[in-house]
């Protein structure tokens, strides 16, 4: 049986690298592909995005081979969602075949446009203040000059491109694979009501899951999120 190739798109200021424990607990025919977006990782002195689309086209050139001759799915956690929901669309007007299943994760769908605040513009304190209170970041990091100096600019490029995307209604897209929204049970920016919202951008078949924990629960809970991506795909 041929491996699905399971696209992980990392969230905020993650990397390739958050998604590298996921292959000791992923079913042997499913393959894990993170993306390492540039500005991180092994691409650490390529510049930042500007802007979603160019994430987006980026994510797209790094992913066109791997899926073009395999069966794929694709798997995006907060940031990750979004780009996520923005490459499927991408690639499906290039030609590519549909994922076999998308993965939503730890991030409503975009038709629901909330007034983000601006966290990129702050200053670092007052940033850094914001980013520990969303939790999944170590306090430790910011205690070191030198790992600030790294990962803050990293940090705040990723939320200027989300925090500066614009919904489009007009290049929406309705996918007819199976749809799996996953979210936190504390994390008040994912409710459960506008989880379900992903519903309407699926064919068929959408679930919607809930694990106990806050917005970084794909690593408190990740062997369970596991198991639901290994009972999704591999049937």
């Amino acid at each position: 049986m041929e491996k699905i190739k399971l696209i992980c798109l990392p969230y905020a200021g993650g990397s390739a690298t958050v998604y590298f424990k996921w292959k000791k607990l992923i079913a042997e025919n499913i393959q894990i592909e993170p993306v390492e977006l540039a500005g991180r990782g092994k691409r650490f002195n390529q510049p930042f995005y500007k802007d979603v689309d160019e994430a987006v086209d980026d994510i797209t050139k790094a992913v066109y081979e791997k899926i073009n001759n395999s069966p794929y799915a694709v798997f995006g956690h907060s940031m990750g969602n979004l780009l996520a929901y923005e490459l499927v669309n991408k690639l499906m007007k290039l030609g590519c075949r549909e994922p076999v299943h998308i993965f939503f994760s730890g991030r409503c769908p975009p038709h629901i446009v909330k007034n983000e605040s601006k966290l990129h513009l702050l200053p670092d304190e007052e940033f850094k203040e914001c980013i520990l209170g969303i939790g999944g970041t170590s306090k430790e990091i910011f205690e070191s000059t030198e790992l600030c100096n790294i990962f803050i600019p990293v940090l705040k490029a990723d939320y200027k491109i989300v925090e500066e995307y614009v919904y489009n209604p007009d290049r929406d897209y309705r996918f007819s694979c199976p749809i799996t929204a996953l979210s936190g049970s504390d994390d008040e920016g994912t409710p459960f009501d506008e989880m379900l919202e992903w519903k309407k951008y699926a064919g068929n078949e959408f679930n919607c899951c809930q694990f106990n924990g806050g917005h970084f629960f794909i690593h408190s809970q990740m062997e369970n999120v596991l198991d639901l991506i290994n009972k999704s795909l591999i049937r």
